[in-house]
């Protein structure tokens, strides 16, 4: 980070809790306008951790069952975060139970009585819009039993939290933390006697976001579709506080969640969750469903790149693709080198996947995470499609560099099914190859032919490509195809190492088989997901080999066998079909 940058984030900080102290002179509401519904929905399981003590923060566990939430050390930054911005109050509350009220009043006084009077690191635009919604969102599980003086606690911080918003929402990054700021400012203003005056002005920042960074097709600049869910969730949050009081949404609101829906759809696997990519985790189980049934948007079809991602899907199965460049500017913060990368659902269960983000378990696991090898797609002598930079040295914002500058696509019907083309020209400047792919998914859903071709296509390019061949002594370029497998898929070579057998956990097999050029292996991989202590386990298919000639060509299917009984008939047929 520049030293300019280093300014402007303490300046920010300090602008922060300056505010934030100032706030506790405004003057404490007496109640709400009407009572509040809960619109956020929690995880059973999580909140039976959280009441038996068991904290589990941004990747780590902490075991408090005899100490407060705010008296313990905050192992890492992203563990202050999230217990400052409250979600786990979801979870909480999906529990329900005495223990768990009594567990969320204590979290919430203590963090009145430790952090009310502005201090501490909660004090963020994002984090505070964050935990004013949660806190209106159960209000009554909260208020429950407790006694005047603690009532108006609860009522005097959360006059002081939506003031603090209102003269700080700017300061919030642009994206989904300034959707945050300004979705708590709004609720929080509509909800609190006394507050009305804050929410015409809030909305009308909201509205001018909205245009700002949703685009005409329904996408947000960091192409995350996670972070896309979490934005739409946000104004359907506020459209249904508005539509409560009797009050309209603005037009720039609505416009903007009836662009998104039909772009969450299709970033939709068949099993209900979310494609992951550029950081992006499959999102809360449920809040799609949820937001969507919310917004009241009628089904209406996408558009044929949503967010920049291609869907196939045909009978139970689906495929998406990244089929354009990666964020660039400030969005590329958290952007991931997977152009070309694809995932397969079949039903209910994930076969093919991208490893995801890697942020929780730390710096060297978000590196990893991001680079072309995590991703089930082709990398070329080990370089990412799009050069990474350290997450720990400068200039984080500028994250992609060198990365593909063109990208065409093109859909086609197949004589079976639906076809896809796309390419990139990630490896162009280094190589002088163009990385193109092919899908074709049967009508059926039962089979996905693909091909992955390395070519040169220009002059120029054959001239680079010389020299690079040239420098490897003329042994060619390595390159390998990944197609990493979800930790519940069981995986096996056949004895003739032409097949590789993957059982899902639903009974179903599928086959991967390839057309003979490359070595076939199955190697560990890994599976990073949000909520948990470490990675997952997992493996991967690998189909190795040289690029030695203007163009390769490598064929490959994934077909679903007949059913268990023709599995293993199927695995060791002699000759694989390629359309």
């Amino acid at each position: 980070m520049s030293n300019s940058d280093t300014m402007t984030s303490r300046w920010m900080r300090f602008q922060n809790r300056f505010y934030a102290r100032l706030s506790q002179r405004q003057k404490a509401v007496t109640g709400f306008v009407a009572q509040p519904e809960p619109r956020s929905v929690g995880a059973f399981a999580r909140g039976r951790q959280l009441v038996a003590g068991n904290l589990l923060f941004a990747g780590y566990l902490v075991e408090a069952q005899d100490t407060g939430l705010w008296d313990v050390a905050a192992p890492s930054a992203g563990f202050d975060e999230e217990r400052h911005g409250f979600a786990w109050l979801d979870d909480l509350a999906a529990v329900g139970d005495m223990r768990a009220r009594e567990k969320a009043q204590r979290w919430v006084w203590g963090w009145i009585e430790a952090h009310g009077r502005g201090h501490g690191p909660g004090w963020e635009p994002d984090l505070t819009g964050r935990r004013v919604m949660r806190w209106i969102n159960h209000a009554i599980f909260l208020l429950r039993g407790v006694d005047e003086k603690q009532s108006n606690q609860f009522f005097g911080a959360l006059a002081q939290q939506t003031w603090f918003l209102s003269k700080r929402w700017h300061a919030a990054t642009p994206g989904l933390p300034r959707f945050e700021a300004l979705a708590g400012l709004v609720q929080a203003s509509l909800a609190l006697e006394g507050l009305e005056q804050m929410a015409d002005p809030a909305l009308r920042a909201l509205a001018r976001e909205c245009d700002r960074q949703v685009d005409k097709h329904g996408g947000i600049p960091t192409r995350n579709p996670e972070e896309l869910l979490e934005v739409f969730t946000l104004l359907s949050w506020t459209s249904s506080a508005l539509n409560e009081l009797g009050r309209g949404t603005p037009a720039a609101q609505a416009n903007a969640i009836k662009r998104i829906a039909p772009t969450l759809r299709s970033l939709r696997h068949a099993d209900g969750a979310l494609a992951r990519f550029h950081g992006g985790g499959r999102g809360v189980e449920g809040r799609l469903e949820q937001a969507l049934a919310e917004s009241g948007v009628k089904f209406k079809a996408a558009t044929e790149l949503p967010l920049g991602y291609a869907r196939l899907a045909a009978a139970r199965t689906t495929v998406i693709v990244d089929a354009s460049t990666p964020p660039s500017g400030a969005a590329s913060l958290n952007a991931h080198a997977s152009t070309l990368a694809f995932e397969l659902t079949s039903g209910r269960r994930p076969l093919i996947v991208n490893c995801g983000s890697g942020a929780s378990f730390g710096v060297e696991w978000r590196r990893a995470g991001r680079a072309t090898p995590s991703h089930s797609t082709l990398c070329l002598d080990g370089y990412s499609s799009a050069r990474l930079a350290n997450p720990v040295a400068s200039s984080e914002h500028q994250a992609l560099m060198d990365a593909p500058e063109d990208v065409p696509v093109e859909f086609a019907d197949a004589f079976e099914g639906i076809g896809f083309m796309a390419g990139h020209d990630g490896y162009a400047k280094v190589f002088g190859l163009t990385h193109a792919r092919t899908f074709e998914l049967r009508f059926d859903g039962r089979k996905l032919a693909g091909e992955d071709i390395l070519v040169t296509a220009t002059d120029k390019a054959k001239r680079q490509f010389d020299k690079a061949i040239d420098a490897s002594g003329l042994s060619g370029l390595a390159f390998d195809i990944r197609f990493h497998l979800h930790p519940d898929v069981d995986a096996a070579v056949d004895l003739g190492g032409a097949a590789v057998s993957m059982a899902l956990k639903s009974g179903e097999i599928w086959v991967f088989r390839h057309d003979g050029i490359g070595k076939l292996s199955v190697e560990p991989s890994v599976y990073l997901e949000k909520g948990r202590l470490k990675p997952r386990a997992t493996k991967q298919i690998v189909l190795s080999g040289r690029a030695m000639e203007y163009a390769t060509r490598i064929g490959w299917t994934l077909s679903k066998a007949q059913d268990t009984a023709y599995a293993v008939r199927d695995l060791h047929r002699d000759e694989p079909e390629f359309d």
